[in-house]
């Protein structure tokens, strides 16, 4: 039951969170990195619109942050194509989602979730704001993917993820020598709160740490992914 419920209500989670940003009057050039997060697929072949506005391929890294890249949103929203496009009319049929940018970003982390297989469409965005006063260095932010009630407790902090919502961490401060701290994470299973990770975790002042809690297919509980922004991740030269 756990599973069927995670898998049947991942597909909308996200609306809450693409739904409010800057206007369509600020469309100016973002700085973007992006993350994708698709256990099932964890590469694809992805596009967004440059200064330009032709099309250019996303520099996904697996398993981490890409380097920046500078987009223009649309209409206020960030919006990923499936293929290059040379006009208007090829970028409306291969546009596959949008999200809208934070107001007053000017620069971002995406963040891309892959949906269940035969879901339309196939991804679904979150934009966070990456500027140093949004997301200062030190904290972290947490990305519930599951439709139950989860929280998560780092050294003093115990703070609650909605579903579909981006929940803010302050710094920790209650580390050891080694600045480790425990990190547990529930999700409550009608009247239990049950561990579904539990582990020691480095948090240094200069780095930033995204989780992601979602459900792999066939799990019988959630996990947790951590992308921990240090530095940009370079990407590799293609053959040729």
């Amino acid at each position: 039951m756990f599973k069927t419920t995670l898998l049947a209500g991942a597909a909308g989670l996200l609306v809450s969170l693409i739904s409010s940003g800057r206007s369509a009057a600020a469309d100016a050039p973002l700085r973007i990195r992006a993350y994708l997060h698709d256990p099932v697929k964890p590469m694809a072949e992805l596009y967004v619109a440059d200064p330009s506005g032709s099309a250019e391929k996303l520099q996904l890294v697996m398993g981490n942050l890409s380097n920046g890249q500078n987009v223009v949103p649309s209409n206020g929203s960030i919006v990923l194509y499936s293929k290059p496009f040379q006009n208007a009319a090829e970028a409306k049929e291969s546009a596959i989602c949008s999200a809208k940018v934070p107001s007053k970003a000017k620069s971002a982390i995406i963040v891309i979730v892959g949906m269940p297989p035969g879901t339309e469409p196939a991804y679904k965005m979150v934009v966070l704001d990456d500027g140093p006063s949004a997301f200062p260095k030190g904290e972290s932010r947490a990305l519930s993917l599951i439709p139950v009630e989860a929280a998560i407790e780092i050294g003093e902090h115990k703070l609650p993820l909605e579903s579909g919502k981006i929940c803010k961490i302050p710094a920790v401060k209650r580390k050891n020598d080694f600045n480790m701290a425990q990190t547990n994470f529930y999700y409550r299973n009608e009247e239990r709160w049950v561990p579904f990770t539990e582990r020691q975790m480095q948090y240094l002042e200069d780095y930033r740490r995204i989780f992601v809690v979602h459900v792999t297919p066939g799990a019988v509980a959630p996990t947790v992914t951590s992308i921990v922004d240090v530095a940009p991740a370079t990407v590799p030269k293609e053959p040729g």
